[in-house]
């Protein structure tokens, strides 16, 4: 059971506490590998303690339906010091009976004023039909010189399957008022092994919507609206499955967040 964790709408937790203080939100990133990203730059010294909770419609990662059926609850903890960001997440389908757990510790840092990136490592443990577990390696890289195109990419590696999975992203960041930001999105996601070892290339191409909130007190409130269609990766292994009809994706959530 490979898969990336926190795949589905996380809130990008450090990363909108940042954006209270300098009031620049930035938007949760709901397809990506790492659940929470740690803020690459953090002058206070002083700890901060993150809460979120959160739903999702349905549990897609790598452009894949997870769950056989319903959504899923997340609930998120971290603690961030001095640019280490240290986090535990759960989830449980709110339909059928799985859980899982992901524990993880990131590190993020600035290469230039616009260029920031994070690398860490996590632990996934996986209870439902199957008991299964993996360990991951992640990085991410995000150029930030304008709000309005921001192009990221992110690496993660699964020492279960022995196998990487990329995803290139681009993210438009628009204010739309104050303390309300919508992002429009575009991902392209390689499989090298990671999730099948019959195909390496294009996995899926997904394209959505995310917008945050920030509210008083420290909470965000954030959502998304996402789409996914099926590219080689996944077509191969639907047929060698047996696997017929239609293999593209919609599903949305909703998360809130609080810091302090």
């Amino acid at each position: 059971m490979n898969k990336t964790s926190q795949c589905t709408a996380f809130v990008a937790l450090l990363m909108s506490t940042s954006a209270i203080a300098d009031e620049a939100p930035n938007i949760d990133d709901s397809h990506s590998t790492n659940i929470i990203k740690a803020s690459p730059v953090d002058t206070s010294n002083q700890a901060q303690i993150l809460v979120d909770l959160g739903w999702d419609s349905k549990y897609i990662s790598e452009g894949r339906n997870n769950l056989d059926k319903g959504g899923i609850y997340w609930a998120t903890a971290a603690i961030q010091k001095n640019n280490i960001n240290v986090y535990a997440t759960v989830g449980r389908g709110d339909s059928q009976h799985y859980t899982e757990w992901n524990f993880g510790i990131e590190y993020g840092f600035d290469l230039t004023d616009n260029l920031s990136g994070s690398a860490g490592y996590q632990r996934l443990e996986f209870y439902g039909d199957e008991r299964a577990h993996d360990n991951e390696i992640f990085s991410n890289l995000e150029y930030t010189a304008v709000d309005w195109l921001v192009p990221s990419i992110s690496y993660t590696y699964s020492t279960e399957a022995e196998g990487s999975f990329v995803e290139a992203s681009l993210h438009s960041n628009w204010e739309l008022a104050q303390g309300f930001t919508v992002s429009p999105y575009l991902t392209q996601a390689f499989d090298f092994k990671y999730t099948t070892e019959d195909h390496d290339g294009a996995n899926h191409f997904q394209f959505g919507v995310e917008a945050e909130y920030l509210l008083p007190n420290n909470l965000v409130l954030s959502g998304h609206i996402s789409h996914t269609i099926a590219q080689e990766d996944i077509k191969l292994e639907a047929h060698n499955n047996g696997v017929t009809g239609n293999l593209d994706e919609t599903f949305a959530g909703l998360h809130l967040s609080w810091s302090f």
